[in-house]
């Protein structure tokens, strides 16, 4: 998917889609690391993502080679050894500009302090920020996350031990949960 019509100022990326045991996951990168990460990206979503980053970057993605395409490519394989169960940190460089703020600073803290096959509530996850009364923005933040899987938002729960909720869906949460040994497998 290429679209045309480079704006001034515009940014270098690139698009893909994976097929992951969770379904297919939309990746795009630019030279800088990883973007996004898009769950169920079908034709209709992966079209509606690629829309809408290139209304944001102000150019459609480019056609390789290009660095960006280098970071898919090992993207794709960092996934597909998580998902295999033979990876559980990714190492590829992230691309933060699609997040800032309080959702950034929680974000990055979840990436770099909760590990594989270990969960954070809400509330324990804006005390690590000092944020002690900002559970729900917290849970504002997890639905925002550009980077989900790689920037592990299905590790963070409710207190009382929900689920809570996720972008991707709660089956695709339990999933992760149960590759990673949080949850057991489900029985059907």
């Amino acid at each position: 998917m290429e679209r045309t019509g480079r704006q001034p100022g515009a940014r270098a990326w690139a698009w893909t889609t994976v097929e992951v045991p969770i379904g297919p996951l939309g990746l795009a990168a630019t030279p800088e690391g990883l973007l996004e990460v898009v769950f169920h990206a079908d034709a209709r979503r992966a079209a509606e993502a690629v829309d809408r980053l290139t209304l944001r970057l102000g150019a459609g993605p480019a056609a390789p080679p290009s660095t960006a395409h280098g970071l898919l490519a090992e993207a794709a394989a960092e996934l597909e050894a998580y998902f295999a169960g033979r990876r559980e940190t990714f190492s590829l460089p992230l691309d933060w500009s699609l997040t800032s703020g309080f959702n950034r600073r929680v974000l990055r803290e979840l990436a770099a302090g909760v590990p594989y096959g270990t969960v954070v509530s809400y509330q324990d996850l804006a005390d690590r920020v000092g944020e002690a009364g900002a559970a729900r923005a917290v849970g504002v933040a997890m639905g925002s996350n550009p980077l989900p899987v790689v920037v592990p938002c299905h590790r963070v729960v409710e207190s009382g031990g929900g689920l809570g909720g996720f972008g991707g869906g709660l089956e695709t949460k339990r999933a992760l949960l149960s590759l990673e040994g949080v949850l057991p497998e489900p029985l059907f």
